[in-house]
Order: structure tokens, then C-alpha cells, then sequence
């Protein structure tokens, strides 16, 4: 692990106890934030490689580690590129927010620090495809609203954005509290996609929705169904995915929304 390391230079980063697999995972907190993410990387990794790169950001309140913990990337992740099923790809997973409490959104000063400081930072460290064809950005709950809202923001830094049970207009939290008109039209993916589909449809950005129960109470499923609809009638590459059962959900979500962006 070590040989690796000093092959990528990746300052401020230290390997975790041994993964199940062959992939290996990293933890450090990325420039313009306070808090520990990870780094993915897969099976055979190959500094002389060129890689796509997974932004995945998390839900709020919340913490990176649920895609460790919860959605079991990791494993999902070795046994897939092992197959090759997927192909191999750098996963990068930083937090929002100044601790596991932050109720806000993926928007303002996060949305700032992922663009202007961890992007550039991943692409000067890692083997990445610089590219808006080699980066998925991609979140559960309030991260698929950021992970869709920031790549409508940016449709030159990602190529495909994926909301597992999110949403898709800014909550008045965060840095919306005193949010007027205009900052909030400008953060609404519902209404960015309609000023944008010209530009969307020339860089041939793609979009992955999905939805289940998990959330319906807050967030129901014909929101996400209706985003896909409209994303569709704008000429618009989309998948739509629905599932009926809570057991595994977020799980089923990640997967499958990786197996479409990264199919091998």
C-alpha cells in the first residue's frame, strides 16, 4: 500500500485496515473541508492508468461513511470490476458541513469547495480522466439533489449526475435561509434544465433518477418520475428506476446507478 500511495502523492491520507477485497481505501479530509472523506481506489489500480472518477456525496444530516457502511461500496465495487461487470473507477467521497449535524444542503460553500478545490485536487493527485466524460457526480437524498444540482451548475466539469432519493428544487435551509428569488432559481434543477437543455444536449450530459418508499414521507416518488419526464421531453439522455420495497434500497440505488454509468 505504501508503493501506491507514493505513486498517487496523495497528501494528507492514510490507508484504512485491510478491505475484503483487492480494492483499497483511503481517509483525509479534502481541501475546503473540515471533516474526514474517502478515497476508493479499485482493484489493481495502475498510477500509468487513466480512471473515471465517482463524486458521491452524502445525505444530510449525515456522513461519508454511508456508503461504506451502509451501501457497502467497497465490496460492491471489488466484486464487480473483479467480474468486469464495471469498469475500474476512483471513487472520491468527501463531507459537508462542520459535523455529522449540518442540516443544510450541498449548495453554497460545499458546492464550492467540491467545484473550485477538491475536483482540480483529485485530477492533480490521482490518475483521472480530466474530462466531463470521465467524472459521475452522484448522491443520496439531499446529495442527489446537490450531486443534480451541481452538475447543472457546472455542465463542464460533470458528464453524468445521479440522484438516488433525492429532490430536485433547494429547501429554504442551509445556505437558502435567507436565500432570495434569484439564488433560488439558480439552485432549482427543475427550472436549470429548462434554461440549459440546449447546452445540456450538446455536451451529451446523462442523467440516473431513482426512488422508493425510504423517503416518501418527505420527498414522494412522483417528484423523481416527474424530473425524469421532463428531462425526457427536453431531449435528454435519462434512466428512471423505481423501487417498491425499503429492504436494501439505497443499496440497490447505488448499484444500479453505477452499473449504468460504468457498465464494463
Amino acid at each position: 500500500m505504501a508503493a501506491v500511495l507514493a505513486a498517487v502523492a496523495l497528501p494528507g491520507f492514510t490507508p484504512l485496515a485491510a478491505q475484503p477485497g483487492d480494492g483499497q481505501l483511503l481517509t483525509g479530509v479534502f481541501p475546503g473541508t473540515v471533516r474526514p472523506g474517502y478515497v476508493y481506489l479499485p482493484p489493481g489500480f495502475d498510477p500509468t492508468r487513466r480512471y473515471p472518477v465517482v463524486y458521491l456525496l452524502h445525505g444530510l444530516p449525515g456522513d461519508p461513511a454511508e456508503y461504506i457502511d451502509g451501501t457497502q461500496l467497497v465490496e460492491f465495487a471489488d466484486a464487480e470490476i473483479g467480474a468486469e461487470r464495471l469498469r475500474p473507477f476512483i471513487a472520491v467521497i468527501p463531507a459537508a458541513g462542520a459535523d455529522a449535524r449540518y442540516d443544510g444542503e450541498w449548495a453554497g460553500p460545499w458546492e464550492t469547495a467540491l467545484v473550485r478545490r477538491i475536483v482540480p485536487w483529485v485530477d492533480d493527485h490521482l490518475p483521472t480522466i480530466a474530462a466531463p466524460a470521465g467524472r459521475i457526480i452522484a448522491g443520496l437524498s439531499a446529495g442527489g439533489y446537490g450531486a443534480v444540482n451541481t452538475a447543472l451548475r457546472h455542465p463542464t466539469v460533470f458528464g453524468i449526475a445521479e440522484s438516488w432519493s433525492g429532490y430536485f428544487a433547494p429547501l429554504l435551509d442551509g445556505p437558502f435561509v435567507h436565500a432570495g428569488a434569484s439564488t433560488l432559481a439558480a439552485n432549482n434543477p427543475t427550472l436549470l434544465v429548462r434554461a440549459e437543455a440546449t447546452t445540456l444536449r450538446h455536451d451529451r450530459m446523462r442523467f440516473f433518477v431513482s426512488t422508493g418508499p425510504y423517503h416518501s414521507h418527505w420527498f414522494r416518488p412522483a417528484s423523481t418520475i416527474a424530473f425524469a419526464n421532463e428531462l425526457s421531453s427536453l431531449g435528454l439522455r435519462v434512466r428512471l428506476m423505481q423501487y417498491p420495497s425499503v429492504k436494501g434500497e439505497w443499496r440497490a440505488q447505488l448499484d444500479a446507478g453505477l452499473a449504468w454509468a460504468l457498465a464494463g
